[in-house]
C-alpha cells in the first residue's frame, strides 16, 4: 500500500473480480470493503486475500442479516475473527460483534424494510461505529434522513458505492485523514472515530448508475428471494448450518 496523507476506502461493495479490481484503481480508491451477502467469513477471506495487492487493500467482511426474512435489518462488520450467521436476532448479533471487538457500520438506514431503525441506533449506539448517510440507492430524501440519525445519535459518518454491479465501484468514497496499510488499520480508524469525509461522484452519469442501482433492488427483491427461499435450500450462513458447530443453537 502506497503512503500518503490520505486513504480513500469504498466501504461496502458486493462484487469483486478482476475487473472491479482494475475499476477501483482507475478511480482512485486505496481499498474496497468486500461483504458478499450470503457467504461465509472464511469464503470472504480467501478472495480478498486474493484480490489484495500493493495498490488495492481488499477487507473482507460480513454484512449481517438479522431477524427473518419479513424482519430482516442488516448490519455491517469489519474485522471478524470468527464466523457470525444471519437470521439471528439483531440483539444477539450485536452483542457477539462486540464481543469480537468489530467495526460496526449501519449501512443505508431506514430504507425500506432492509435496516435499523432510529430505535435501534438508539438502542445500540454504544456499539455503533458509523452511519452511512450517502448510499447510491437512496433517494435523496433518504439520505436526509441518514445525516439527521448520523448528527441526532453523533455517530461518525460513512459513504459507500453498495455496489452490486461492476459500474458502480468508485462513485462514492470514504476519505480518511490517515494512512492505513492494513485490515486492523482500518478497523481502528473505524473504532476511534478518525477524522474523515464523504465523497461522492455527480452529474448525469452517476445519477444513471444510481438509478442502475436502485433498478438491481428488483431483482434482488423477487427472482433471487425466491431462489433462496424456496429453491437452494439452507443458505451457507444459516445458523443451523453445520459450519457454525451449534454455536448458535438456541438463538435462531
Amino acid at each position: 500500500m502506497i503512503e500518503g496523507e490520505s486513504f480513500r476506502v469504498d466501504l461496502h461493495v458486493k462484487v469483486l473480480d478482476e475487473r472491479v479490481v482494475e475499476r477501483a484503481k482507475a478511480r482512485g480508491l486505496d481499498a474496497l470493503v468486500y461483504a458478499p451477502h450470503f457467504t461465509r467469513l472464511p469464503d470472504v477471506h480467501r478472495e480478498a486475500d486474493r484480490f489484495s495487492d500493493d495498490d488495492l487493500l481488499v477487507v473482507p467482511a460480513r454484512e449481517v442479516f438479522t431477524g427473518d426474512w419479513r424482519t430482516r435489518k442488516h448490519v455491517l462488520a469489519l474485522g471478524l475473527d470468527e464466523p457470525v450467521p444471519d437470521f439471528i436476532p439483531l440483539d444477539d448479533a450485536m452483542a457477539e460483534l462486540d464481543r469480537q471487538g468489530a467495526a460496526v457500520l449501519v449501512p443505508h438506514p431506514e430504507f425500506l424494510n432492509v435496516s435499523l431503525s432510529a430505535s435501534d441506533l438508539a438502542a445500540h449506539r454504544d456499539r455503533i461505529d458509523a452511519v452511512e448517510t450517502y448510499n447510491p440507492k437512496h433517494w435523496p430524501h433518504h439520505n436526509e434522513r441518514a445525516r439527521k440519525l448520523s448528527s441526532e445519535y453523533g455517530l461518525p459518518a460513512f459513504t459507500s458505492s453498495y455496489a452490486h454491479r461492476r459500474m458502480s465501484i468508485g462513485e462514492a468514497w470514504t476519505e480518511f485523514d490517515r494512512s492505513l496499510a492494513t485490515e486492523d488499520d482500518l478497523v481502528a480508524a473505524l473504532r476511534d472515530g478518525a477524522t474523515r469525509r464523504v465523497v461522492r461522484r455527480s452529474g448525469w452519469r452517476h445519477e444513471l448508475r444510481c438509478a442502475a442501482e436502485f433498478a438491481h433492488l428488483g431483482w434482488e427483491n423477487s427472482y433471487e428471494k425466491i431462489d433462496r427461499l424456496f429453491l437452494s435450500g439452507m443458505e451457507p450462513t444459516h445458523p443451523d448450518h453445520i459450519a457454525y458447530e451449534d454455536r448458535f443453537d438456541g438463538v435462531y
